[in-house]
């Protein structure tokens, strides 16, 4: 399963349904860009050390963007953008967490319903 970066925050918050929700996936996997928005969201270096840790000690693999990422994500943004006010970011977490056949795991569902082949898992804190 692909987490978005809602999730990863409240687990970081405490949240000990999200944390459980972490805990209790089959896989866990991570877009590059939910990466740079969850250490963006560090306010010092020993939060960026921290939000680093746990990722590590939780075991995300991290999936890179590639040109088949980078074109969905495009059209995603293009087709959803105005409509939906999709985001860049949301297009491509989006994105990767369909050209590797995995569902995402959101709390912000609104973002991502429009997209008809991305299976969501829908987080409620």
């Amino acid at each position: 399963m692909v987490f978005d970066t809602d999730i990863l925050i409240w687990v970081q918050r405490g949240n000990s349904k999200a944390a459980d929700w972490v805990d209790n996936a089959p896989s866990r996997f991570i877009s590059v860009q939910t990466y740079l928005e969850f250490i963006q969201d560090a306010k010092n270096s020993s939060q960026l050390k921290e939000a680093k840790k746990y990722l590590f000690a939780a075991g995300f693999t991290l999936l890179p963007f590639n040109e088949e990422i980078s074109h969905r994500a495009m059209v995603y943004l293009e087709e959803y953008g105005l409509s939906h006010n999709m985001g860049a970011g949301d297009a491509l977490i989006a994105a990767t967490a369909v050209e590797h056949g995995l569902p995402l795991a959101t709390g912000n569902a609104k973002h991502f319903r429009a997209i008809r082949d991305l299976e969501l898992k829908v987080f409620k804190p």
